[in-house]
Order: C-alpha cells, then sequence, then structure tokens
C-alpha cells in the first residue's frame, strides 16, 4: 500500500485529535492569540498561526466529506466528539459504512452493524484514521502526544519557511508512535505547504508531500497533494527532503486529489 498513502498514527492518537483542542507544549495563550510571539518558542508559535491559518476553528467544529478513490469519507468534530467513516459500495452492491469514533471503530452493511475482529479494526485504522489525519493536517499537531522541535529557517522554491520536526510520546502516541514527522510552514504567510514523514507500519519508508491546489472552503483551508519519495533516506536523513526538492531529485509516488469537498460547521 505505501505507493498510495501510508497508514500511521493509528486508534490512540486519533483519539486524542479527536476529543483535545490541543495544547502540545504550549507554555501560553497562542492557540487563541497567533501572535503571542514572547509566551511560546518558534515551534509551538509556527504550528498555531498555520493551524489558524487553515481554519483550525472551523475544521475542529464541522463536519467535512469529500470523495477519494472511489470512496466518500465523512470527518466530523465538535465539542470534542468526533467521527471519521467512510462509505463505499461492495462487489456485491452492499452499501458499507466503516471507522471509528470516541468509542471505538464500527461497521455497518446495510445498515446492519457487523462484529469486527482485531484485524478489521487495524485495517480500518489504516485506511479511515490515517486518511483523516493527512487530511486534518496541521490542525492535529497540536495534541497532548506531538513533540515540536524548531530546526530553523530554510528555503524552498525561492520562499522561506519555517522547518519542524515532530515525534511522538508513546503515551497515547498510537501503535506507530515511533513514525516522525516534518512540517514546513511558510514563514510569512503561515500555510502549510510541505511535510515529509518516515513509517514503521507493517513496512518502513519516507515520503514527502507537496501541496498542489489548494481548496478553500467554508473557512477550512484543504488541498491536494503531490506524493514524493527518495529511496535513499533513513528516519535521521528525512531531514534532507527539502534541499531534494528543491534541487528536484525526489521521485514521484502518487497523487492525492479530493473531490466533491464540502465543510459545513456546526
Amino acid at each position: 500500500m505505501p505507493h498510495r498513502f501510508v497508514p500511521l498514527l493509528l486508534f490512540a492518537l486519533v483519539v486524542l485529535a479527536g476529543c483535545s483542542s490541543g495544547d502540545g507544549d504550549q507554555t501560553g495563550d497562542s492557540a487563541g492569540n497567533p501572535d503571542a510571539s514572547a509566551e511560546v518558542g518558534p515551534a509551538q508559535l509556527a504550528i498555531d498561526r498555520a493551524i489558524a491559518a487553515h481554519g483550525g476553528d472551523i475544521i475542529d467544529n464541522s463536519r467535512i466529506t469529500f470523495d477519494f478513490r472511489g470512496f466518500e469519507f465523512v470527518l466530523e468534530r465538535e465539542n470534542g466528539r468526533f467521527q471519521y467513516e467512510r462509505r463505499f459500495t461492495g462487489d456485491d452492491g452492499a452499501h458499507v459504512r466503516e471507522g471509528l469514533n470516541n468509542d471505538g471503530f464500527f461497521r455497518d452493511v446495510n445498515g446492519q452493524a457487523v462484529e469486527l475482529d482485531s484485524l478489521d479494526r487495524r485495517r480500518i485504522g489504516d485506511n479511515v484514521n490515517s486518511m483523516a489525519y493527512f487530511t486534518l493536517l496541521p490542525v492535529n499537531l497540536n495534541d497532548p502526544a506531538v513533540i515540536k522541535e524548531y530546526m530553523g529557517e530554510v528555503t524552498i522554491k525561492g520562499a522561506p519557511y519555517h522547518k519542524i520536526g515532530i515525534t511522538y510520546r508513546q503515551e497515547g502516541g498510537g501503535r506507530d508512535y515511533q513514525d516522525r514527522f516534518l512540517v514546513w510552514i511558510h514563514a510569512d504567510n503561515h500555510t502549510m505547504d510541505y511535510y515529509a514523514y518516515w513509517y514503521f507500519t507493517d513496512e518502513t519508508g519516507s515520503r514527502f508531500r507537496s501541496m498542489d491546489v489548494i481548496h478553500e472552503v467554508g473557512g477550512a483551508r484543504l488541498r491536494d497533494e503531490l506524493n514524493w519519495t527518495y529511496d535513499d533516506l533513513t528516519v535521521e536523513t528525512i531531514d534532507r527532503y527539502d534541499e531534494l526538492f528543491d534541487a528536484d531529485s525526489l521521485r514521484l509516488v502518487s497523487e492525492i486529489r479530493l473531490e466533491n469537498i464540502t465543510v459545513t460547521p456546526y
């Protein structure tokens, strides 16, 4: 599956993403005041500003729907409650809903609940939770399990970016807490235009995402993405992705295209 999208950060982390407004490593009121630079470090400040630029307040209390590769996804968040699901018609014509919420995993076929085993729950987590996690970035980067590291300012394609390393605490970080992320946030307009990750789930490897088509819908900033890779990196050297992308040295793996997007605030 890594040529399509890579599963990561399963149920434990997404519960935190759904339940919390997310203070992460904040030391002040930066989430409510993105200009409170004296109160927080540069990594937290950049993340807070990026969340605001992407419509975090809207995303945290809304119903988002979109189509992706033959599936309809429905992401709902409201006052600490969440439900992420995908809907599709099976080969036998059955209508299927499956996903997860604050109470756990679920699947129903033609409106009838189906009992899930551990493999079913893992598959739903891999396919539904991972899609939700990527789609909602950077809003979920203030979850309590997130550890942020400011790595300086770099230039990509002539523009200035804050480079921030993201790791996860074992407690609350899901079964894939060892995964590592990097995000690049534009120093002037505060948008997250690039991110990269190293994954340990089933296989190991890395990806670099660049933003392509931007969808400004209902106050939320969602996007289509180009999915790149470089074969000779390790978990320690994915820091090089910005310079490799700038030098046009990456290999395109896939394209992430969201269709028929709706955002309905509560």
